[in-house]
């Protein structure tokens, strides 16, 4: 089974330009996908899920820090690791950039080997924050799956006592209501080893469920 590349987006409104890096990058083993501008660029990450963005600034429809703006702002997309190429040197320009949400600038003409290493360093940040998210996905599910367990936990307890009591006063006609009392002592069971499943959770999973959702896998 071959390796998954990880996947590139170039936006850039030069047609020969975009073919050039289309080019450069197919060679160095990367699954890229082409935009004339940012507008064309959000029809296609509908689909197309980049590790990074190589966005001209200047163009035309929407230009490439608009469209940074929009994938930044966006809880989806603000991971994409984001580079603009741009004819613009000034430190000025850079701080516009900056501060829309630009991850690196390369100023054009840019050299090959000097692209490839930024992109090289855009995707290894890229998978080192997707990495950070998921461990702190991670642990707020533990955290909530501990509080769950102690909440249900606690009126669980007065359950089991008010049933123990129930069976206490019941003993002379307990075959009246013994099917009663077997599933509700069999329901209590269950609640109990689910929360004890749930203070347990160490590496949270999930599993389909209806409507395309998606339910936290208890063992």
């Amino acid at each position: 089974m071959s390796e998954e590349k990880d996947r590139i987006l170039v936006v850039e409104d030069e047609e020969d330009t975009r073919f050039i890096l289309n080019r450069l990058l197919s060679k160095n083993n990367y699954e890229v996908q082409t935009a004339e501008n940012g507008e064309a660029a959000l029809e296609i990450l509908k689909e197309f899920k980049p590790k990074v963005v190589l966005a001209d600034w200047t163009m035309p429809v929407m230009d490439g820090l608009q469209l940074c703006d929009i994938l930044k702002s966006k809880e989806e997309s603000k991971l994409i690791y984001y580079i603009v190429l741009t004819a613009r040197a000034s430190l000025k320009d850079r701080v516009t950039g900056l501060d829309v949400g630009a991850d690196d600038f390369l100023v054009k003409p840019v050299e090959n080997q000097e692209l490839l290493a930024r992109i090289r360093s855009g995707v290894r940040i890229h998978n080192l924050q997707n990495e950070l998210r998921n461990i702190e996905h991670n642990k707020a599910l533990i955290e909530m799956a501990a509080t769950l367990g102690h909440q249900i936990n606690n009126p669980l307890g007065s359950l089991v006592m008010a049933v123990n009591n129930l069976q206490e006063d019941l003993k002379n006609s307990k075959s009246k209501h013994e099917d009663d009392l077997f599933i509700i002592n069999q329901s209590i069971e269950r609640i109990s080893k689910f929360v004890e499943a749930l203070k347990n959770l160490k590496d949270p999973s999930f599993t389909e469920y209806a409507l395309n959702n998606q339910m936290l896998k208890i063992d």
